[in-house]
């Protein structure tokens, strides 16, 4: 069974709260192998994500061009 450290993945897919937690997870410390951001989710839930200042800047710049 997959974790993110001690959260249960399957788990944290049941919710809208859990898969905005993975969502931050991959995009602050990068998807595991294999998995990749989804850019509508992204564009979805930017209002709602913790992201480090950095990676949101950049995140900004690559999405709008702003």
């Amino acid at each position: 069974m997959p974790f993110i450290w001690d959260y249960d993945i399957n788990e944290l897919k049941k919710t809208k709260s859990g898969r905005l937690l993975i969502l931050e997870r991959m995009i602050n410390y990068g998807p595991s192998k294999g998995e990749k951001i989804s850019l509508s989710e992204v564009k979805e839930n930017w209002d709602k994500l913790h992201l480090d200042s950095l990676k949101k800047r950049l995140m900004k710049l690559l999405i709008w061009g702003r």
